[in-house]
């Protein structure tokens, strides 16, 4: 199972904005310069994050974002569920349209209950446990004395 690159986006912003002290605000750019993404998909990815009420934003010269009580409190596999915009894992098509076996496959069963599966083990990964000081030190330095 594969999550899509604006899950994994999504993912490294709330692991970022989690492990920074609260109630600092940080800049999406911070944000962006600190996973090591383009600032347009951290923007992109706030956006949604924030339509789900995980991050907190504060538009102007002193804005920036942070995370939310929610943002903290909510598990890997719920925000996956939220981002999963796919309607079936495989796309049963083929060249010639729609796939022949369609309407007796026990194939997308399977891999629908596959998703389910992978998405519930991670239901017991809360964001705010993610980030661990020890492994992104530099980053997370970084990220709370704001940009050089």
């Amino acid at each position: 199972m594969r999550i899509t690159a604006f899950s994994d986006v999504c993912l490294r912003v709330v692991m970022i904005l989690a492990a920074v002290p609260q109630p600092a605000l940080t800049t999406a750019q911070v944000v962006a310069d600190g996973v090591g993404t383009p600032y347009n998909h951290v923007s992109k990815a706030i956006i949604r994050l924030r339509e789900l009420g995980l991050v907190t934003v504060v538009r102007g010269r002193a804005g920036g974002v942070s995370i939310s009580e929610a943002g903290r409190t909510v598990t890997v596999g719920w925000l996956l569920r939220r981002l999963d915009t796919r309607t079936d894992v495989a796309a049963c098509e083929s060249p010639n349209g729609p796939c022949p076996l369609l309407a007796g496959c026990g194939l997308r069963g399977a891999l629908s209950r596959a998703r389910e599966a992978f998405y519930g083990e991670l239901d017991d990964l809360v964001i705010a446990t993610l980030p661990h000081s020890r492994g992104s030190g530099p980053v997370l330095v970084g990220l709370t004395t704001g940009p050089a």
